[in-house]
């Protein structure tokens, strides 16, 4: 008898609820399907008007959640949970859960001032909390860039945004700053004309802003000059490298004297 009352409130509940389960997944589906379209579509339209790749990345990436929520919602209304009560539930727990978690909500605000200010963009090579790199995506709560060793490196957005950032890339050209020194027996005004030749015959050096050689100091054991060429960001370690290599073959060719050890100081930030 118990056995029978048991089938029969199963069968009931079957009744009851399966066709709004059904419902509920199809709901899911057909939902999920237009999402994806519509999401499509958005991107579409954003490519059409230029958005910047950085906010596009984050536009859509924001959208889509929203949609999924309120799908989720949807879905939870068809089942027969009360989305009333479930939305005061949700605000609750959102509560508790900015409180838990700060940091979160700070890097998405952070994420957000990026995207308003954009102080940088994808492909910009930046340096900021002690990384730098060229960067690669601008999520809701991080920041992923490129390392100059091709590692990944993710920064959260809330430092990011509230710390120092230096762009290497929105100019467009850098400074290479090098400092060669030479014996105290070298004649000075050779010595300048064989740096000036090495950066005037580089492909890469730029001819305006002109580079400059200078008497930089005379140190204990050498007369330093500051080697000061131009070049286009993405050139940069290029020039630094074929310069360094150049200016030791010239004047080596030239019989002017490099003391030993010799140090060549790179001043990264131009």
């Amino acid at each position: 008898m118990d056995t029978q009352i048991w089938i029969d409130k199963g069968y009931d509940l079957i009744v009851e609820f399966a066709p709004k389960i059904l419902a509920a997944i199809l709901i899911w589906i057909i939902g999920s399907w237009i999402i994806k379209m519509v999401m499509k579509g958005i991107k579409k339209g954003m490519t059409k008007a230029n958005y910047d790749d950085s906010l596009k990345k984050f536009l859509l990436n924001l959208i889509s959640w929203i949609f999924k929520i309120v799908l989720i919602l949807v879905v939870l209304g068809t089942v027969g949970v009360e989305t009333t009560s479930f939305a005061a539930v949700l605000a609750a727990a959102g509560l508790a859960i900015g409180m838990a978690l700060q940091g979160s909500l700070g890097n998405f605000a952070g994420g957000v001032l990026i995207m308003i200010f954009k102080p940088f963009k994808i492909g910009d090579l930046i340096e900021a909390q002690g990384e730098i790199g060229v960067v690669k995506e601008i999520e809701i709560f991080t920041t992923k860039l490129t390392g100059l060793s091709n590692k990944e490196i993710i920064v959260p957005n809330g430092a990011l945004s509230n710390g120092n950032i230096v762009n290497y890339t929105t100019e467009g050209t850098r400074r290479v700053d090098l400092v060669f020194g030479v014996g105290y027996d070298s004649d000075i005004k050779q010595t300048k004309e064989v740096l000036t030749k090495v950066l005037t015959s580089h492909p890469k050096i730029l001819k305006d802003p002109e580079p400059s050689v200078t008497v930089l100091e005379l140190a204990d054991s050498s007369v330093n000059f500051a080697v000061r060429p131009w070049c286009k960001t993405e050139d940069y370690w290029d020039v630094y490298f074929d310069v360094t290599e150049n200016v030791k073959e010239a004047l080596d060719a030239a019989g002017i004297e490099i003391p030993y050890p010799h140090t060549v100081e790179i001043h990264k930030k131009a």
